[in-house]
């Protein structure tokens, strides 16, 4: 992808961020899966560690041991693929940055804009463990980002996500809400927390979030509907791993009904292989 195509998808992006009303951002994980979106009509599609991790048979954020996570370089060359393979703004899952350190989480920006994405997601959570970076550094982390995007000159879209839902009993919805303004006064063009499954507590966050609010759909639960989100006052909708677990989780029943029954009833919602090929055959 050259600089001014992923220029060009930056500016896009950001506009998505601005206008009414919001957008469903489906995740992909590998380039089939990113053109399959695509074709879709979507504006534009997100990358999921998730889908990633699973589709190298590795695990994902809850991970047992450093040696079954997916390496910063593997995330990069898929989410590459991901980028070159459509016609549309694509935003990283960066996950915790890369590193602790502020000048870290630039450098991952960089890289992030190098790789030809248009927009990425910074988490505050330390990886492999269930604590948050502390806040005043959790900002730093975002306002470092921020200024590495206004150096390169680029129109990336900067989300900051918070995991407040996943690491805190009491007084999340105030926790998430404080650390997303504190993220967007810092730089961050976008505001994140998963965990909530109910319209009326999305409905708060986008109340009380001085920003755009990215909600991720799927997480542990299938309730809910991105329609009625986006008309609560949700810019954004994601679906995390949600699409790559349910195709895995297609791809097992299938097994099970080919192995217990002998029968290809599940071959019937396949995409054509002419189909496949005329979708792929891209410049």
């Amino acid at each position: 992808m050259t600089t001014a195509t992923q220029a060009a998808f930056a500016r896009d992006f950001r506009a998505l961020h601005t206008g009414a009303p919001g957008f469903i951002m489906p995740n992909a994980w590998d380039a089939g899966s990113a053109a399959v979106l695509a074709s879709m009509g979507f504006k534009a599609i997100a990358t999921t560690s998730a889908g990633i991790a699973f589709s190298l048979g590795r695990q994902d954020y809850h991970v047992a041991d450093s040696r079954f996570a997916v390496s910063r370089r593997e995330t990069f060359d898929r989410m590459r693929m991901i980028a070159n393979a459509v016609a549309l703004p694509v935003n990283g899952d960066l996950e915790a940055g890369y590193g602790d350190r502020p000048e870290d989480v630039a450098q991952t920006i960089e890289d992030a804009i190098a790789a030809g994405l248009a927009g990425g997601n910074i988490e505050d959570k330390r990886p492999l463990t269930n604590a948050l970076y502390d806040q005043s550094l959790a900002v730093e982390r975002i306002a470092a980002a921020r200024e590495r995007i206004a150096a390169l000159k680029s129109d990336f879209v900067l989300t900051a996500r918070t995991d407040v839902f996943q690491t805190m009993r009491d007084g999340a919805i105030t926790a998430a809400i404080e650390r997303s303004n504190l993220f967007l006064a810092a730089g961050a063009d976008c505001a994140y927390a998963p965990g909530p499954s109910d319209l009326a507590t999305h409905a708060t966050l986008a109340k009380e979030i001085t920003g755009p609010l990215n909600v991720v759909m799927g997480l542990g639960t299938t309730q809910g509907n991105a329609l009625a989100l986006i008309e609560a006052g949700v810019q954004r909708i994601s679906l995390g791993g949600s699409l790559a677990r349910a195709a895995l989780g297609y791809l097992r029943e299938s097994a099970r009904e080919i192995r217990d029954r002998g029968t290809l009833d599940f071959a019937r919602i396949g995409i054509g292989h002419g189909d496949l090929n005329a979708l792929f055959a891209r410049d």
